[in-house]
């Protein structure tokens, strides 16, 4: 993908990023199958195992580039302390709050995390395409909340408000890991090498929880199947996608994009786990759509005359694009 220009090369890194997220929206979905592993146990084993495999097939890189990550040291380990920490909270969030409250408030508010981050670390100025979408995106993941609330009972409350509050640490930690990598792979480190020493590290993190609480994954073939099934494809293979994607977005855009997640999450929550989603939930769903559909259809461009007398000079609207742009500096 390296070859590819600035816009195409974006519109690429958008499309892994999203399928990534059909990928992660099956999770909670999945999790449901076995209801006897505990949310710790259950994060543990996919994040960790899944960011063991991730590290083992990006060893060779890895070894090539320890020099540059050994220099960047503090941004591999907060990535991988993040890492650490995202799974315990998220799969958390979705036992107490059910699995489209836990995924749209985990992966929802990301967003504005991830703005936040690089706007006060990076100074990077966010465009005016992007809060539009972003605004969208949060909107709608707040009429999905409000859905789930709506028949939620008073007993339950107190679960869902905790799990709330999981997942606004699941969401900051997911941002943080995300601007980690995007930071290292922006300092000349491929992304395989970058996503494996951090989530080779969180996973080894994440190790001693999946020692103490992982036992009932191996009690029966139906839990170890879900643990494969976690550790292999939404982690693995999901991770491999997000690390591509964020080569070439910013870890704010791929984040927003992301908000695909919880609309997978929701409506196999429906199909599959027979929650219910009432309308507020599908107008929630139709805005996130909308949301996507503008940070990935290409911004019309005008001709301007200063534009054809310097064209280098051209700053896009599109984030993307720009993103794309400084990765090729």
């Amino acid at each position: 993908m390296t070859g590819l220009g600035p816009g195409r090369s974006a519109s690429v890194g958008a499309l892994c990023v999203l399928a990534a997220s059909v990928l992660w929206g099956t999770t909670g979905t999945a999790a449901t199958f076995a209801p006897d592993v505990g949310p710790l146990a259950i994060g543990a084993a996919a994040m960790g195992l899944g960011g063991l495999l991730q590290a083992l097939i990006a060893a060779p890189q890895i070894a090539r580039h320890t020099a540059g990550l050994r220099e960047r040291r503090g941004t591999v380990l907060l990535g991988a302390a993040s890492v650490a920490i995202f799974p315990l909270a998220f799969y958390s969030s979705m036992h107490l709050a059910g699995v489209a409250v836990g995924t749209v408030v985990s992966i929802g508010t990301a967003p504005l995390a991830s703005a936040l981050i690089e706007r006060v670390v990076d100074g990077r100025r966010l465009t005016r395409r992007w809060m539009i979408a972003a605004t969208l995106g949060l909107l709608g993941t707040v009429l999905l909340c409000v859905a789930e609330a709506a028949h939620a009972t008073d007993a339950s409350m107190a679960r869902t408000l905790l799990g709330i509050g999981l997942g606004g640490i699941a969401a900051a930690t997911y941002a943080l890991y995300s601007w980690a990598a995007h930071r290292l792979i922006s300092r000349r480190i491929p992304s395989r090498a970058a996503m494996g020493a951090v989530f080779g590290i969180g996973g080894l993190a994440l190790l001693p929880v999946l020692a103490v609480t992982g036992a009932p994954l191996v009690a029966s073939g139906p839990n170890a199947a879900v643990g494969t099934y976690m550790a292999l494809v939404p982690m693995f293979v999901g991770y491999v996608l997000f690390g591509w994607g964020l080569a070439h977005v910013p870890a704010s855009t791929a984040t927003t994009l992301s908000l695909l997640e919880p609309v997978v999450a929701a409506v196999l929550a429906v199909l599959v786990v027979g929650e219910r989603l009432p309308a507020t939930g599908w107008a929630g769903i139709t805005l996130v759509i909308t949301c996507l559909a503008i940070l990935t259809t290409p911004a019309p461009t005008r001709p301007s005359l200063n534009r054809l007398r310097n064209p280098a000079d051209h700053d896009s609207d599109h984030p993307t694009e720009a993103a794309g742009a400084t990765q090729k500096q």
